[in-house]
C-alpha cells in the first residue's frame, strides 16, 4: 500500500506582517532552510521562531524527523530579503536542539590577531640593506681617498709605527727563511758526517794495514756530526721561536691594524656624509637626515677610538716582547754557531743547557728496555 506523503506544513504557516513589509519573502527563504536540512543530522524536531519587523506576533514552523525522499537542490542563487536575513541572524541563538543531542552554538564577534613576532627573513634583509650601505659609502671612501677628492684622519706617530712594524716583519721573514735553509743544509752534512764515519769504522775493521788511519777518521767524522747535532737543535729552536714572533705575535697585532683601518675608513665615510648633509639646507626633511647622520658619525668615532688605542697598546707590548725574544735568541745562535766552528765541544753543550734545549738526536735508536731499568 502506498505510502501517503507527510502534509507539508509549510502551506499552513501564518504569514505575519505589520502592513508595511511584504514577508512572503521571509518564509519562502525559512523553507528552503528546512528543506535543505540533511537527514544525517537525524533531528527529531526542529522549532524555528521568526519574531516580525515591528509585532510581538511571532510564526512558529514545526517539523517531524525527515521522512520523504531527499530535497531537491537549491537554486544556486538565494535572494532573501533584506529584513529576513536580519532577522534571522538576530534570532539565531533560538535554534533549539532536543534534549539528548548535542547543542552547538556559533557566536560571532570581532576577531582579535596577536601581534606577530618579528619575521627573521625580514631581519635579514634589514641586516643586509645596512651591510650594503654601510660597503657603498666605505668604498666611495676608498675611491675618493685613491683619486684625491676625499680627505682621511691621519695619526702621524701610529702610521709610522705600523709602517716599521710592517717592515720588520719582511725582515724577519727572510731571516727565518734562510735559517731554515741552513737548518736543512746543516741537516744533510750533519747525516753524511754520521755516513762517512760509519764507512771508516767498517773499512778500520776490514783492513788491518790501515786500521789507525780509518779510526782517527771515523771518530772525527762522529764527533763532528756529534757537534753538528747539537748545532742544529739551537738553530731549530731558534727557527721556532723566531716563527712565533713573526707568524702569531706580529701577525696577532697586524690583525689588530687591519681592524683599525677598516673603522678609520667608516669613520671618515661617515664623517663626509654627515659634512654634505650639513653643507645642504636644513628644513623638515633634511633635520631627520642629519640626527640620524650624526648618530652614525659619533658611534664610528666611538670605534675609531678605541680600536685606536688597541693598536697603541699592542704595538708597545709588542715592541717589549720582540726585543726580549730577539736578545736571547740572537745570543744563543751566536754562541751556537761560534763554539761549533771552534770546536769547542763543552761550551756548546753549555749552551744548549742555558736555553734549556733538549737534544733529540736524530738516528739514534731509543735505549732498550734494559738500559732503561
Amino acid at each position: 500500500m502506498a505510502q501517503e506523503s507527510p502534509k507539508n506544513s509549510a502551506a499552513e504557516i501564518p504569514v505575519t506582517s505589520n502592513g508595511e513589509v511584504d514577508d512572503s519573502h521571509e518564509h519562502g527563504f525559512n523553507r528552503d532552510l528546512k528543506r535543505s536540512l540533511p537527514a544525517g543530522l537525524g533531528l527529531s524536531e526542529t522549532q524555528i521562531t521568526s519574531h516580525g519587523f515591528d509585532s510581538t506576533k511571532e510564526g512558529v514552523i514545526e517539523a517531524g524527523s525527515f521522512q520523504g525522499s531527499p530535497a531537491p537542490p537549491l537554486p544556486s542563487v538565494m535572494s532573501p530579503s533584506r529584513v529576513a536575513a536580519s532577522r534571522l541572524t538576530q534570532q539565531g541563538s533560538d535554534l533549539i536542539v532536543p534534549a539528548g543531542s548535542q547543542r552547538t552554538q556559533t557566536k560571532s564577534g570581532p576577531v582579535i590577531l596577536a601581534d606577530e613576532t618579528k619575521n627573521p627573513a625580514m631581519e635579514k634583509l634589514e641586516l643586509v640593506r645596512k651591510w650594503s650601505l654601510n660597503t657603498y659609502k666605505c668604498t666611495r671612501q676608498i675611491i675618493s681617498e685613491k683619486l684625491g677628492r676625499g680627505s682621511r684622519t691621519v695619526d702621524l706617530e701610529l702610521e709610522a709605527q705600523i709602517d716599521i712594524l710592517r717592515d720588520n716583519k719582511k725582515k724577519y721573514e727572510n731571516i727565518l727563511k734562510l735559517a731554515q735553509t741552513l737548518s736543512t743544509q746543516l741537516f744533510q752534512m750533519v747525516h753524511t758526517q754520521r755516513q762517512l764515519g760509519d764507512a771508516f769504522a767498517d773499512l778500520s775493521l776490514k783492513s788491518l794495514e790501515l786500521h789507525e788511519e780509518f779510526g782517527y777518521n771515523a771518530d772525527t767524522q762522529k764527533l763532528l756530526a756529534k757537534n753538528g747535532e747539537t748545532l742544529l737543535g739551537a738553530i731549530n729552536f731558534f727557527i721556532a721561536s723566531v716563527n712565533t714572533l713573526v707568524n702569531k705575535t706580529i701577525e696577532d697585532t697586524l690583525m689588530t691594524v687591519k681592524q683599525y683601518e677598516s673603522a678609520r675608513i667608516e669613520y671618515d665615510a661617515y664623517r663626509t656624509d654627515l659634512e654634505e648633509l650639513n653643507l645642504g639646507p636644513r628644513d623638515a626633511n633634511t633635520l631627520p637626515k642629519i640626527e640620524q647622520s650624526q648618530h652614525l658619525f659619533q658611534a664610528h668615532k666611538e670605534k675609531y677610538d678605541k680600536m685606536r688605542n688597541d693598536v697603541s697598546v699592542k704595538l708597545k707590548f709588542l715592541e717589549e716582547n720582540k726585543v726580549k725574544v730577539l736578545h736571547n735568541q740572537l745570543v744563543l745562535f751566536h754562541n751556537a754557531i761560534a763554539a761549533y766552528f771552534a770546536g769547542n765541544q763543552k761550551q756548546l753543550e753549555q749552551t744548549l743547557k742555558q736555553f734549556h734545549i733538549k737534544l733529540k738526536t736524530p738516528g739514534v735508536d731509543a735505549p732498550s728496555w734494559l738500559e732503561e731499568q
